[in-house]
């Protein structure tokens, strides 16, 4: 309690510094913008999560593990009706490595490298802002904490109260100080998890892209191997 004594003594002492009256007089403000500008933050991040499910949900292909059965048999026809006109990673990339297959695979292989890193920061939009929320989100509370017990005990010092009055000011100011340290977890929380929860999502769209670029391209290699191998095989008969 002495400690708090001395805290509080400070807010009036005509011996603190000019620089240290200067930030007091700053940290005596109201930190109930802190609060507010929790709440636009976590407004902002629960419509950023809903965006994201709604594309996450919309920008994939239901289907992609029988299309790279399909393209790992040479049924490219098939594989290209059934993209149609399916958005997302694994629909751009088959659709573009489709029409270039005249080219060879080593060029469908350029092809799928590079539409997959052109679709892929549509997927990482936004996760930044989610991620640097959630890991920031609880120090910008700990920030109003911090404005509010800095305020309780200058008007602690100012009231000059005594016995009792004191710890009731004190533990009253310092509960409303700590409502800010838990709206920024609050919305650090949330915007964590959804976070993890994307990357994880973009990770497993991104691997079922590769595995149908790897089928199509191993497709294509098994093509031409045949080609390759029909004209020695005539030649051979021939021969005989």
């Amino acid at each position: 309690m002495t400690s708090f004594l001395l805290l509080a003594q400070m807010g009036s002492n005509e011996h603190v510094g000019w620089l240290s009256r200067k930030l007091l007089g700053v940290t005596l403000t109201s930190a109930e913008w802190v609060l507010w500008l929790l709440v636009v933050l976590s407004v902002l991040s629960i419509a950023l999560m809903l965006e994201r499910a709604v594309y996450f949900a919309t920008h994939r292909l239901p289907n992609s593990e029988e299309l790279a059965l399909r393209l790992a048999r040479g049924e490219l026809e098939a594989v290209r009706a059934a993209v149609g006109n399916h958005k997302g990673m694994e629909a751009a990339v088959l659709r573009e490595a489709l029409a270039s297959v005249e080219q060879g695979p080593e060029t469908v292989e350029q092809v799928i490298a590079s539409t997959v890193a052109r679709e892929r920061p549509q997927y990482e939009r936004y996760l930044s802002f989610l991620g640097t929320l959630g890991n920031n989100a609880p120090f910008i509370g700990l920030f109003g904490t911090v404005l509010g017990i800095i305020k309780a005990f200058n008007d602690l010092g100012n009231m000059g109260a005594k016995g009792a009055a004191i710890q009731q000011t004190v533990m009253a100011g310092i509960s409303e100080a700590l409502v800010a340290t838990a709206v920024g977890l609050a919305v650090a929380i949330p915007a964590v998890v959804a976070f993890n929860v994307f990357s994880r999502q973009l990770k497993t769209i991104t691997s079922r892209t590769n595995a149908l670029g790897h089928a199509l391209v191993g497709s294509l290699h098994a093509r031409a191997q045949r080609a390759e191998a029909a004209p020695r095989v005539l030649a051979s008969g021939e021969g005989r």
